[in-house]
C-alpha cells in the first residue's frame, strides 16, 4: 500500500513538473469571445440595480410603548426596510450583522415615549453595517428620510412649532469611512483568482488535446486522477500566491483591514482555488479546443464571478432566476467570506457554510472532471 502510494506521488509531482514547464514556455494573451457583449448586456440589463428594498432591520426596543411601535411601524410599513428581528441589545444586532441576517439596527432608549411627552429632545440610535458602502449609504439615507417625515408628522400632531423632536445618532460599522477600496478587494481577489484558475487551466490543457501531447500522456502508465491532480498543483500553488499579492496590496496601499484569522481566509482561497481550477480542466476535457474553452471560461466564470457573486452589486436584489443561479458560483461564497473575516473578524461559526459550499462545488466539478477525462483519443 505505502508502495503505491509513493508511486502516486511521484508520477503526480512528474506531471506537475510537467506543468510547471509548460506555465514557463507559454505566456499567451487571453482571448475574448464574441459573444461576451450580448451576454454582458443581459446580465447587466435584468441583474444590476442599485436601489434597495425591504432591506433588513433589527429593531432594540428598550422602551416597549405605543409610540415606539409606531416608530418601528414607520420604518417597515413603506417597504422600504423589513424587520429582520427584535433584538434584546445593540450587541445582539452585531451578531446579526457578522451573519448576514441584518444591515441595520434601530435602538429605541428607554423612556422614549415619556420624553416625547415632555417635549424633550429623544435621541436614536441606528446601527449600520458598513461592509458595503454603497448598501449602507442607502440606509442611511432612508432612515434619516423616515426618521425626519417621523419626527415633523408627531410635531405638527402636538402644536409644536421649534426643531423636531427626534434626532438619530449613527454609528457605521467595519467600514465607517465608508471607503469603496474595502468594499471592492476581496470582491477583486476573488475575481482575480477566476481569471487565473479558470481560463489558464483550460486553455493549457486544451492546447495539449491541439498539439496532440496527449498521446504521449495515454502511453504513460500515468492514470487519470493523477493527471488532473499533477495540472492541478501548480494552478493552485500560483492561486496562493495570487490571493497572498491581492490582499497584500489590498492591506498596505488600501488600508484594508485583517479582523480575522489568517488560517480561514487561506482556507475559503483554497476551496475556491479548487473548485475554479476544477472548472478549468472540466471544460479543456469536454472542448478540447482553446477557442471553445476560451469562450466557455469567460461565460460559466468571469461574468458570473463579477455580476453573480454580490461583489459589486447585492445579490438580494437581483430576480429570483440569478439569486437561483448565483447558489452554484464559487465567487460569492469567496467574496462573502472574505468580507465577513477581513471586515468583521468573522470566525468559523459564521463563515463554515461558505466553506461548506466550495468544498462541496470543487468535489463535485473535479470528479466530473476526472470522470470525463477518458485514455482515448476519439
Amino acid at each position: 500500500m505505502k508502495e503505491r502510494l509513493r508511486h502516486f506521488l511521484v508520477r503526480v509531482g512528474a506531471m506537475s513538473a510537467k506543468e510547471v514547464l509548460h506555465i514557463q514556455r507559454d505566456p499567451r494573451t487571453l482571448y475574448l469571445a464574441l459573444v461576451m457583449p450580448v451576454v454582458l448586456l443581459l446580465l447587466f440589463g435584468y441583474g444590476v440595480s442599485f436601489d434597495l428594498d425591504r432591506m433588513p432591520l433589527a429593531v432594540a426596543d428598550a422602551d416597549g410603548t405605543r409610540a415606539s411601535r409606531e416608530l418601528r411601524d414607520a420604518f417597515v410599513a413603506p417597504g422600504e426596510f423589513a424587520l429582520a428581528r427584535e433584538v434584546a441589545s445593540p450587541e445582539e444586532a452585531d451578531a446579526l450583522f457578522r451573519r448576514g441576517k441584518a444591515l441595520a439596527a434601530l435602538v429605541v432608549p428607554r423612556d422614549y415615549e415619556r420624553g416625547l411627552a415632555r417635549g424633550e429632545r429623544v435621541e436614536l440610535q441606528l446601527l449600520v453595517d458598513g461592509a458595503d458602502p454603497v448598501s449602507a449609504n442607502q440606509v442611511l439615507s432612508k432612515a434619516d428620510a423616515i426618521v425626519r417625515a417621523a419626527s415633523q408628522a408627531r410635531a405638527a400632531a402636538a402644536g409644536f412649532t421649534g426643531e423636531p423632536p427626534l434626532r438619530v445618532d449613527v454609528w457605521t460599522r467595519y467600514n465607517p469611512e465608508g471607503r469603496s477600496a474595502v468594499f471592492f478587494v476581496p470582491g477583486l481577489a476573488a475575481y482575480l483568482m477566476a481569471i487565473g484558475a479558470v481560463l489558464l487551466t483550460a486553455l493549457t490543457v486544451a492546447g495539449e488535446w491541439e498539439r496532440g501531447s496527449m498521446e504521449q500522456l495515454f502511453a504513460s502508465p500515468v492514470g487519470r486522477l493523477e493527471i488532473i491532480l499533477g495540472k492541478l498543483f501548480p494552478y493552485l500553488a500560483l492561486g496562493m500566491i495570487q490571493l497572498l499579492l491581492v490582499l497584500g496590496v489590498g492591506t498596505t496601499a488600501f488600508d484594508v483591514p485583517v479582523r480575522g484569522s489568517p488560517p480561514l481566509i487561506f482556507a475559503l482561497g483554497l476551496l475556491f482555488l479548487v473548485s475554479m481550477l476544477g472548472q478549468g480542466l472540466l471544460i479543456s476535457v469536454v472542448t478540447k479546443n482553446q477557442l471553445v474553452a476560451t469562450q466557455a471560461g469567460a461565460l460559466s466564470s468571469l461574468i458570473p464571478s463579477l455580476l453573480l457573486s454580490g461583489m459589486v452589486f447585492p445579490i438580494e436584489n437581483m430576480p429570483l432566476p440569478l439569486r437561483l443561479l448565483s447558489r452554484i458560483i464559487p465567487a460569492r461564497y469567496l467574496v462573502h467570506g472574505l468580507r465577513g473575516t477581513l471586515l468583521k473578524g468573522n470566525g468559523l461559526a459564521e463563515v463554515w457554510q461558505d466553506l461548506a459550499a466550495l468544498a462541496l462545488i470543487g468535489l463535485v466539478v473535479l470528479a466530473l472532471a476526472t470522470r470525463r477525462f477518458q485514455r482515448r483519443l476519439a
